[in-house]
């Protein structure tokens, strides 16, 4: 049974990390910065396991000590299902920077489980092992199986459970497998482990009855193949009207739609998106990189009878959720591709009048292969005469944090003719976070007046010298967008 117990082991530990990161995306994002602190402590975190499983082992060489540290390891999991977003919320609270808030997490919610799942390959090998001749053969042949184990997580939770049952059912189920786990390495302390199931029963009841009267009150915890994404209603700050939200991040929501209105632009950034309607004249063919709620997409189709739009969405998910809450429905004018962004302008052909690039990470900066300089010209060879680039990127346009605003403009400039950055707050106010535009043409020349005040409004957001003198060219090759949009510094 010990092949077993290692070969469960190693496979509960890859759940436990994958898990880990969409449970920390709604607060800490899903940077390259949060990847390398949790993957980071995990290893480390088995390390310590590996050592102190090893010393423990030659001292008290029992099943029954294996078994205990393994139902240890399914409290402490089930205990993450439970302590997640209160702990993630007081973290947050904190204000403590991206860095130091990633650690701090991975260290309370998958460190200690972690480290004691690193502590059963080498006591199982101190079990194992009956004389010097065979301990390596023995301990080779334990270690493949916690590694193959981890291989089948792996895979197991990037392919199918988080997006089939979501974080909080894996962790419970994660919980009840280790429970099982720890009674084939010993059949002994029956009423021990019988409330180690009691325990784990109790978390899932909790829960369940926690995400009960979160549904009941109208907000709903979806997981997708690609991300983690909330759905709510609430009334809208500035109108007073019930408005339905989406969001995929902290602090911010990503779409939202009017209940009275589905088809008004709700969000203010939507409709400073919609500016550059009004720089191209009935546009024919439409290219919008990121669905989200699909609200902006709808808008253009009703707005311009004789508009096809394309939409590329990555994540079939927010399709069906923009379904199920937001009014999206089938149009012979709106082509929907589930594929990555790059991906599709890459083999595209177009010609569009105008392309929207609305992609962003769940800390609300773009993938890198977005905004190179490389996918600037692909954009550009997918442009129609006259047709417009938009790229709606989120920042202070001064300061640290801006340093990435002022890099993507630098490196669209080198591509076009002509580009332009607008901050929807105004250029008084670019110290503050917000929706900044830039626009982008191949040829050179001056933005038609828009007739709609709002839009002449925006146009006087227009940010002098964007690009700065402290921008980094943005290539395929080199392109540290989370550590430019997150101030971190290089």
């Amino acid at each position: 049974m010990l092949e077993v117990v290692v070969f469960g082991c190693g496979a509960a530990v890859m759940v436990l990390e994958l898990v880990g990161a969409r449970i920390l995306a709604p607060f800490c994002g899903t940077s390259l910065v949060v990847w390398t602190g949790l993957i980071g402590l995990v290893m480390a975190s088995l390390a310590l396991g590996y050592w102190l499983g090893g010393k423990l082992a030659d001292r008290r060489p029992e099943a029954r000590v294996l078994s205990g540290l393994i139902a240890l390891a399914a409290v402490l999991v089930a205990a993450t299902a439970v302590t997640k977003i209160p702990l993630l919320e007081f973290l947050a609270s904190r204000e403590t920077g991206p860095r130091l808030m990633v650690l701090g997490a991975t260290l309370a919610l998958f460190a200690p489980a972690a480290a004691l799942l690193g502590m059963v390959s080498p006591f199982a090998v101190r079990l194992a092992v009956r004389d010097a001749a065979s301990a390596g053969a023995t301990s080779g042949r334990l270690y493949a199986l916690s590694t193959a184990g981890s291989i089948v997580g792996t895979f197991a939770a990037g392919f199918y459970l988080i997006a089939a049952l979501g974080t909080t059912a894996i962790l419970l189920a994660v919980a009840a497998f280790l429970l099982l786990l720890s009674l084939l390495a010993w059949r002994g302390g029956i009423k021990a482990k019988i409330a180690v199931g009691a325990v784990i029963a109790l978390c899932g009841l909790g829960l369940w009855a926690n995400d009960a009267s979160l549904a009941a009150a109208g907000v709903e915890d979806i997981d997708t193949a690609y991300g983690r994404l909330l759905v709510y209603q609430g009334i809208a700050p500035e109108s007073g009207r019930p408005i339905r939200l989406m969001t995929t991040g902290p602090s911010r929501c990503q779409s939202a739609v009017y209940l009275d209105a589905p088809d008004e632009l709700a969000l203010p950034y939507t409709r400073f998106f919609a500016l550059a309607l009004t720089m191209v004249e009935q546009p024919r063919r439409v290219l919008v990189l990121g669905g989200g709620g699909y609200s902006f997409p709808r808008h253009v189709l009703s707005a311009f009878p004789q508009a096809a739009v394309t939409v590329v969405e990555l994540d079939p998910g927010v399709t069906a959720i923009a379904r199920k809450h937001f009014g999206l429905a089938d149009d012979p004018r709106l082509t929907i591709a589930h594929e990555d962004a790059r991906a599709f302008v890459n083999r595209d052909s177009g010609p569009y009048d105008l392309i929207y690039l609305d992609v962003f990470g769940t800390d609300y900066l773009p993938p890198f292969h977005v905004v190179t300089r490389e996918a600037a010209r692909r954009l550009s060879a997918l442009l129609a005469p006259g047709g417009v680039v938009v790229v709606n990127a989120i920042g202070a346009p001064a300061g640290p944090g801006g340093r990435f605003l002022r890099s993507l403009a630098a490196t669209f400039a080198d591509v076009f003719a002509e580009t332009a950055v607008y901050a929807l707050a105004g250029p008084g106010r670019a110290g503050e976070e917000q929706n900044v535009m830039l626009t982008a043409r191949r040829e050179p020349g001056p933005a038609p007046v828009p007739a709609n005040a709002e839009a002449r409004a925006f146009l006087a957001g227009r940010i002098d010298d964007p690009a700065g003198t402290d921008a980094v060219p943005l290539t395929d090759d080199h392109a540290p967008v989370e550590w430019l949009g997150l101030g971190l510094g290089l």
